[in-house]
């Protein structure tokens, strides 16, 4: 787990934040072991921004790594700050089951199920019924 916050939060120092200075760094470990990195990536159009967690989630994709075990998520907050709901549902489409842990600089941090973020996503069962 240590690893996955400390890679989150030096990875956190790429983020591009020019308009909020809002930066977030993401460790996605995958159930081969692999670690992939992401940053938030901002946008003059708000809307156009793309979140940490999702960034490192499409550099897994890329390399074909489609079984995610945990991620990251470190943010400069006096809280550690949870996922986007936006995000709760891009991870959820991977592993409903995703071990989420949210942490700050300060290394205050815990560890939550993407389920009980978001108990009731959005997926296949409920569109094949």
């Amino acid at each position: 787990m240590n690893d996955l916050i400390d890679g989150a939060r030096a990875v956190r120092e790429h983020a591009y934040a020019p308009y909020s200075g809002f930066k977030v760094g993401a460790a996605l470990r995958t159930r081969s072991g692999k670690i992939f990195y992401g940053v938030n990536v901002e946008n003059i159009s708000y809307g156009l921004t793309i979140c940490a967690e999702r960034s490192a989630a499409v550099a897994a994709v890329l390399a074909g790594e489609l079984e995610w075990d945990s991620i990251a998520v470190v943010a400069d907050t006096k809280l550690p700050t949870t996922p986007c709901g936006a995000c709760r549902q891009f991870l959820a489409e991977f592993n409903h089951n995703l071990s989420v842990i949210v942490a700050n600089l300060d290394k205050v941090h815990y560890t939550i199920s993407l389920t009980e973020l978001l108990p009731h996503a959005f997926n296949t069962e409920t569109i094949d019924s």
